[in-house]
């Protein structure tokens, strides 16, 4: 009879669950295409200004050199492009500096295997390409289990610091707000160390970025979108540029860093955590017969309860409440 009624719930409508999925996936859907209005709106304009100007300037040329046809000019320019879109730059200066030198491999390296992917610098042989791959493939995993160890570690003093908080503020204020302020102070920090500072350093290196655009780079680089518009070190006559790209490259591991213990902080408090919204509820998981018969109790085997009740037997067990919004590294 349970099996029947739960039978009919599926075929007379959706869960709660379900529903708001669809809901999300509706208003991410209005999301993507609000985006693609804006950004149609405030680039279009740029965009036709650009093509005037080029054409502009094409026709002044042709005038100033009758010698050269239209057709040489667009062969030229032909292959100039093909070359810039792979990572060869036709500008003199900044030619002479090759792609694949020590500091600059190291640092495409770090964007394979980071999933930034500025997309600026890419391998040209056909082994280049298979190694790379392979490199990500290997090298993607490693770095997660890299971020995700260093965010433990890095999660101790976070804790550390939320206890200090609840010892301080919690005969005044609600244990939700005290993690709302720990969030908010280490969201503070994250923007000073990672975005503010570093975004100063670049725009003081960088002969032609603003501020703007070197809160702009960080911010697509360690959120790891990596746009590749802008690239720290490619400017004509960079001094030791080497160095620079090694230094940039630590610079976006201890970014990365620190973004995941900030989402890590921000995730590990339940009433911001809207992700349960979409979760199935135990009674829409068990269509299956094995599901159905590993949740049953003992279905694993009397062996394993026997153990389990002597484990537990004249133990108090405690179950944390929904009210305990105390992280799972400060509990005793």
């Amino acid at each position: 009879m349970p099996q029947e009624r739960a039978r009919l719930r599926r075929v007379c409508g959706f869960r709660r669950s379900t529903w708001f999925l669809i809901l999300y996936v509706t208003f991410y859907c209005l999301y993507l295409i609000l985006g693609a209005i804006i950004f149609a709106s405030l680039e279009s304009p740029i965009e036709r200004k650009i093509v005037q100007n080029l054409t502009k300037f094409r026709k002044d040329f042709l005038s100033r050199n009758p010698c050269v046809s239209d057709e040489d000019l667009e062969s030229l320019i032909v292959e100039v492009v093909a070359a810039s879109n792979r990572g060869v730059s036709a500008v003199r200066n900044v030619s002479s500096e090759p792609n694949w030198s020590f500091g600059q491999s190291l640092f495409f390296s770090s964007t394979v295997v980071t999933t930034i992917g500025y997309g600026h610098v890419t391998p040209l042989s056909k082994g280049g390409k298979v190694f790379c791959m392979i490199y990500a493939m290997l090298g993607i995993p490693l770095t997660l289990v890299l971020l995700t160890a260093l965010v433990e570690r890095l999660m101790v003093p976070s804790t550390l610091f939320l206890q200090f908080l609840n010892s301080r503020l919690g005969h005044l204020y609600p244990p939700f707000n005290i993690r709302l302020l720990h969030l908010m102070l280490m969201a503070t920090l994250l923007l000073i160390l990672i975005f503010s500072l570093p975004a100063a350093a670049f725009a003081w290196l960088e002969p032609e970025w603003d501020y703007l655009d070197s809160l702009y780079y960080c911010f697509i680089s360690l959120t790891t979108v990596g746009l590749g518009d802008y690239i720290p070190g490619d400017s004509p006559n960079q001094p030791y540029r080497p160095f620079y790209k090694v230094a940039t490259t630590c610079y976006l591991i201890v970014g990365l860093t620190f973004t995941m213990l900030t989402l890590t902080i921000f995730y590990e408090i339940p009433q911001l955590n809207f992700g349960v919204l979409f979760l199935m509820r135990s009674d829409e998981t068990t269509s299956d017969p094995e599901k159905v018969r590993l949740q049953t109790p003992g279905a694993i085997g009397p062996k394993y309860t026997q153990q389990r009740n002597d484990q537990i037997k004249g133990h108090k067990v405690e179950t944390p409440t929904p009210e305990d919004t105390t992280p799972v590294h400060a509990r005793p």
